[in-house]
């Protein structure tokens, strides 16, 4: 989340004219994350998220994505609901971008998350693994190995600025995962960014999952290297098995994983670690200064990449 686009309190009541929701009382950006325009609203009739959609969104995607919250909800997922305004479309327009009206969602993000967490997250992930499998809408995943590559070929000129050689570290990292990417592993709705800032929890009790933007199909299995990627691993760098270990244990007792995505968990953990180090190089590179918007050191992920080359087996990551 972040604000790229300003709203006056003007453009904002007329916007909510159009729902239910009654009168404006207080509102405030939301600058964490990179994606679109956030902002926490508050009404006479509750606390709401207001999302504007940047650049990077497809507004050929919003469909998928709001009606996936919607779907996940009706089987039981906990996740915020797009509100429907006065002539039953979900979208308006605001400060000229397309926008949309989300439920709030109570509770917080751990921002230490303990192997109790982890074991939630990863029941949690199964659950919405299998809860929109019946969804009638697909949509590819933008970010697979050529959305990679693209991101890379605007970054590759200056990643040893970063650090040096790194330009070379990751061309090495693309020829493998090109020869050794998995073609054939079950697949459905992912939600692909399953991120901490993403899970909220009252307590030790997961209460929902948030910022569906990322949604795809692609293999489950990918979304679970994603968490362990973003779940598991310690302010030094460290891969925490304890957390490996209660995560997948967690995933498992609700959908256990085939031979063979267990097999692809340590190619598919590396691929999704330099899925997010090259997102976090472009920002890094490329998001001028004096933006409302977190930029996040893509470092963090190039030393996860580094862990995932040394693993040998799927049992390094805590798997049973």
């Amino acid at each position: 989340m972040a604000v790229y686009t300003d709203v006056s309190e003007s453009e904002l009541e007329a916007f909510l004219a159009e729902y239910s929701v009654g009168r404006l009382l207080s509102y405030k950006g939301i600058a964490e994350g990179s994606e679109n325009s956030n902002f926490l609203l508050h009404t006479t009739s509750g606390a709401y998220i207001l999302t504007l959609y940047e650049k990077r969104v497809d507004k050929s995607d919003l469909p998928f994505f709001l009606g996936l919250m919607e779907h996940l909800a009706r089987k039981g997922i906990s996740c915020p609901l797009p509100v429907h305004r006065s002539d039953g479309s979900v979208t308006g327009t605001l400060a000229g971008r397309t926008a949309a009206l989300i439920t709030f969602l109570e509770g917080m993000w751990m921002r230490r998350p303990t192997a109790a967490h982890c074991r939630e997250v990863g029941k949690a992930l199964a659950g919405m693994h299998l809860a929109g499998a019946d969804f009638p809408l697909s949509r590819p995943n933008a970010l697979q190995i050529d959305g990679w590559r693209k991101l890379w070929d605007g970054s590759h000129a200056r990643a040893d600025e970063v650090e040096p050689g790194l330009a070379a570290e990751v061309d090495a990292d693309f020829a493998e995962l090109g020869e050794k990417w998995p073609k054939d592993l079950p697949a459905g709705v992912i939600h692909a960014d399953l991120f901490p800032d993403n899970v909220f929890f009252l307590g030790e009790k997961l209460s929902g999952l948030i910022d569906f933007y990322f949604a795809c199909n692609d293999f489950y299995a990918y979304d679970v290297a994603t968490c362990l990627n973003a779940w598991c691993f310690e302010k030094d760098f460290s891969f925490n098995l304890t957390k490996g270990t209660a995560l997948l244990a967690g995933y498992q007792s609700v959908r256990p994983l085939t031979s063979a995505e267990k097999e692809a968990l340590p190619i598919l953990a590396r691929g999704s670690a330099l899925r997010f180090m090259l997102t976090r190089l472009y920002d890094w590179l490329t998001i001028p200064d004096g933006a409302l918007v977190q930029k996040r050191d893509p470092m963090e992920y190039i030393r996860r990449l580094r862990f995932h080359r040394r693993i040998k087996s799927p049992s390094e990551y805590g798997l049973r």
